[in-house]
């Protein structure tokens, strides 16, 4: 059988438009509405031997809503942005173009003095494996961005490949395997 690790991303704590940068805000009533519609779907996840989460405020709520009772990860938390914390990407894009136009082109850099992406995607990997190679199921709820990298990692793709992943709140991705050696596992709708 191996592991199984799911990811569960984080209800919102606002619109996709007002998100920022290392936003730490609670959820927001929309959050709440959407953890309670997922909820039929979600709430069977917290029978896994490992509950986790990240630290952030919103993490913590839809983990402990769905009564998973997660234990905060501080290597699930989000990218460090550095001075663009608590921006908008439209903001930060207004105040410092180039900045911006070279952290989505070079994973190695960080203009706003935080993390660089493809040290997020490395710390986030290292989670991953560090986790118990025995047997078991974990579930986990994290920032949409800690999903995308723990994507990125496990399928061993290009940093780049980030920018292409999206992930809706509320939405799950299962890894299977051990560590150093994960695959994506994609569930079957019964209709």
């Amino acid at each position: 059988m191996g592991l199984r690790v799911t990811l569960v991303a984080a209800a919102r704590s606002s619109s996709l438009l007002a998100e920022r940068f290392d936003d730490d805000r609670p959820l927001d009533e929309a959050g709440w509405y959407e953890v309670r519609l997922a909820a039929p779907r979600l709430v069977p996840l917290g029978a896994a031997e490992l509950r986790y989460c990240s630290p952030t405020a919103r993490s913590r709520a839809t983990g402990t809503a769905l009564g998973y009772a997660p234990l905060a990860q501080p290597a699930l938390r989000d990218c460090d942005m550095g001075r663009w914390r608590g921006l908008t990407l439209a903001e930060v894009a207004a105040l410092e173009p180039a900045a911006v136009d070279l952290w989505l082109a070079d994973p190695r850099t960080a203009p706003h003095g935080g993390e660089t992406l493809l040290s997020f995607i490395t710390r986030v990997g290292g989670w991953l494996d560090t986790r118990p190679a025995a047997d078991g199921e974990i579930v986990a709820v994290t920032e949409p961005a800690v999903v995308r990298a723990a994507l990125v990692y496990a399928l061993k793709a290009p940093p780049a490949t980030y920018w292409s992943v999206d992930v809706r709140p509320l939405s799950t991705v299962t890894l299977t395997g051990r560590p150093g050696a994960w695959h994506l596992e994609l569930a079957a709708t019964v209709a």
